[in-house]
């Protein structure tokens, strides 16, 4: 086989597999690595390619390592493992052009695993770049005298003539929702909040860049002061870790005396979890959801795609004003004979006199006093956590200053849970959006308070406000825990990554997020009625027939436009001449010089004009074609020529 198609596999091969190095176990990867150097090296010393004993016997010892790292032959990483390990043994024992042919169908489909780990922007042009390797490959294998720049000339035509099937494809195929490979016990992984807060889980939280989500108001946007994204509600504390405890099922949640309504759209990233984000307080949500007894949004399925939805929230509100009795003890509920300085510092407060509201404002001066530190590297607290924390170390993150200011309210008679979720957002003028990043996870306090109802109190502000107002950044006296583009990069590498994400907004907007819902909403406004999944199949089909019939009369169109060649035109006339003079006609293949020697074995008469007239056209069809002297000579004396029938 030409050497030149092996070492064009063995890119599209490489290319293909190398950002599966990240996924594969390290043994893997490296004998992936060393197979390709070996038959590399095979092909250049023109060495014999391996036995098959040999090859089945690395191919087998693989599989078995490969169902001993996984502990099954079954899943996701399991067959995105095989099917590269495959792939690149194929290579061992490629010696036809079927291999090859082969090997260039499982490059196009490693390519469809590449997606299963990443679906951006940068992702799908590394793919194209591969797949342009591919198709040159497959040109090669076809033509393989091709120089590399006409054969990559080539793959790229044929890509961007695939464009218009692809947009046919892409706008009517059926969408199917769920993972590619169906395999849900593995397909997804859970990211972002938890159901529960312990002492360093959001301070861990808050080291990831990722986006959580990304959030457009329609209406004018509130101060990032007033930007509290509620997320998980906990109300059990074992003296450590808040839960959301046992469900119960009270009276449904009431909102009243809303005023100050905001409507904006969220673009949720998955999390693998039943919860939505929305603004303190949301009375509207555009897709199914339940609204839990504290308020917090959920629907039935978790969110393992990309979820857009409009909402409504109010920033003034009466959450609750007329609460359960049951879950008003819930939220005094204590550990036993834990934190006693704690209970006793809350007992003095309420002791001191004043009402609710008195003492609260009594915990959060004495936060702001006491000489307490914002960090996200507080020390380590003993066996009673809260009075470790209040008395002793006087450091710690949000999750710290939410659970103790709660635990204090309990001590002191105080209904009061904690509340997790995002604070703030990085806003973004080139989308005219909001960046909420797992950075601003946050945690806060809620208190109830027999004229209001549920009130949010954020013992963060009353240690370091500049977090509520400013961000994360702007709190911690030293941020060089958090990730570089959280630490105030500078102004245009800032305005490098914000306008990156606006387009990567749009990609998630137009591209990833082109739903089942999204395409019959798209339909409906091109005029389709009564959407069903054969229409839909119909319109894609006859979509397909117009472009391709198309594509087939802009190609009809350039054959007959193109002009005809007289010098050809006149040589084929001659060879219809000497045939019809009882000599062989020329066969579809054959050359003229190869054909004017034949006619001259045949009659030597005719051979001193034949073989002038086939050296005159070859030198006329790939030499000089626009010398007309000789054009116009060559044409006389083909037209000329008398043939005798013998």
């Amino acid at each position: 086989m030409n050497t030149r198609i092996i070492y064009g596999l063995l890119l599209a091969i490489l290319m293909v597999i190398a950002p599966h190095a990240d996924h594969l176990p390290l043994w893997l990867s490296s004998l992936c690595a060393g197979v390709l150097l070996w038959r590399t090296y095979l092909n250049h010393n023109g060495s014999a390619l391996p036995n098959r004993w040999l090859l089945m016997l690395v191919t087998l010892g693989s599989a078995g390592g490969i169902a001993l790292e996984f502990h099954t032959l079954f899943g996701r990483e399991v067959g995105v493992a095989l099917l590269i390990l495959l792939s690149t043994l194929k290579l061992m024992e490629l010696r036809t052009l079927r291999d090859a042919t082969a090997l260039v169908y499982l490059a196009c489909f490693i390519i469809i695993t590449n997606f299963f780990y990443s679906q951006s922007i940068p992702t799908a042009l590394y793919m194209l770049a591969s797949l342009l390797v591919i198709v040159s490959s497959w040109v090669q294998i076809n033509a393989p005298g091709i120089a590399l720049k006409p054969r990559l000339r080539i793959a790229a035509i044929l890509l961007l003539q695939a464009i218009p099937l692809t947009l046919v494809l892409f706008v009517l195929f059926p969408r199917v929702q769920g993972p590619l490979w169906g395999m849900p016990q593995d397909a997804y992984a859970s990211s972002g909040l938890s159901d529960q807060m312990a002492p360093g889980s959001l301070s861990k939280l808050s080291l990831s860049d990722a986006v959580a989500f990304r959030v457009s108001y329609s209406t004018q946007a509130p101060g990032r002061e007033q930007m509290y994204w509620r997320g998980p509600v906990l109300w059990d504390f074992d003296g450590r870790t808040w839960t959301q405890g046992r469900t119960l099922a009270p009276l449904p949640p009431q909102l009243t005396e809303l005023d100050q309504a905001i409507d904006y759209s969220v673009t949720l990233e998955p999390h693998n979890r039943t919860w939505l984000f929305a603004l303190d307080m949301p009375d509207k949500l555009s897709i199914p959801s339940q609204q839990t007894y504290d308020f917090q949004l959920v629907q039935k399925a978790p969110v393992r795609a990309r979820l857009r939805y409009e909402a409504r929230s109010h920033l003034s509100y009466h959450a609750n004003l007329h609460e359960t009795e049951r879950n008003l003890k819930r939220a005094l509920q204590l550990p036993a004979a834990l934190n006693p300085r704690a209970r006793q510092l809350a007992a003095q407060w309420r002791n001191a006199g004043g009402n609710d509201a008195t003492v609260i404002q009594t915990a959060l001066g004495y936060f702001n006093q006491q000489g307490f530190r914002y960090t996200l590297e507080p020390p380590l607290l003993g066996f009673h956590s809260v009075d470790d924390f209040l008395f002793t170390s006087r450091q710690g993150f949000c999750e710290h200053y939410a659970s103790s200011f709660v635990f204090l309210m309990r001590a002191a008679g105080i209904p009061a849970r904690v509340v997790t979720g995002y604070q703030g957002g990085e806003y973004n003028d080139f989308g005219n959006y909001y960046i909420v990043r797992q950075s601003d996870a946050h945690a806060w306090a809620e208190v109830w308070l027999k004229d209001r109802g549920w009130v949010r109190v954020d013992p963060t502000a009353a240690i370091a406000p500049s977090r509520v107002q400013r961000g994360l950044s702007a709190a911690l006296p030293d941020n060089a825990a958090l990730p570089f583009m959280a630490r105030n990069p500078p102004q245009w590498l800032n305005n490098l990554r914000l306008n990156w994400d606006a387009l990567a907004n749009q990609w998630n907007q137009w591209v990833l997020g082109y739903n089942s819902e999204r395409q019959f909403a798209f339909l409906t406004r091109l005029g389709m009625e009564s959407i069903t999944w054969q229409k839909i199949a119909l319109n894609m089909l006859f979509a397909l027939g117009i472009v391709i019939s198309l594509f087939a009369l802009f190609m009809l169109r350039h054959l007959l436009a193109r002009q005809p060649d007289p010098v050809q035109l006149a040589w084929l006339r001659l060879c219809r001449k000497l045939a019809r003079a009882g000599l062989p006609p020329r066969a579809s293949h054959e050359g003229a010089q190869d054909y004017a020697a034949r006619i001259g074995a045949l009659r030597p008469d005719l051979s001193a004009s034949i073989d002038d007239l086939a050296a005159r056209y070859n030198a006329l069809r790939y030499g000089n074609l626009a010398d007309e002297p000789a054009q116009h000579e060559f044409i006389r004396r083909a037209t000329a020529l008398k043939v005798r029938r013998v």
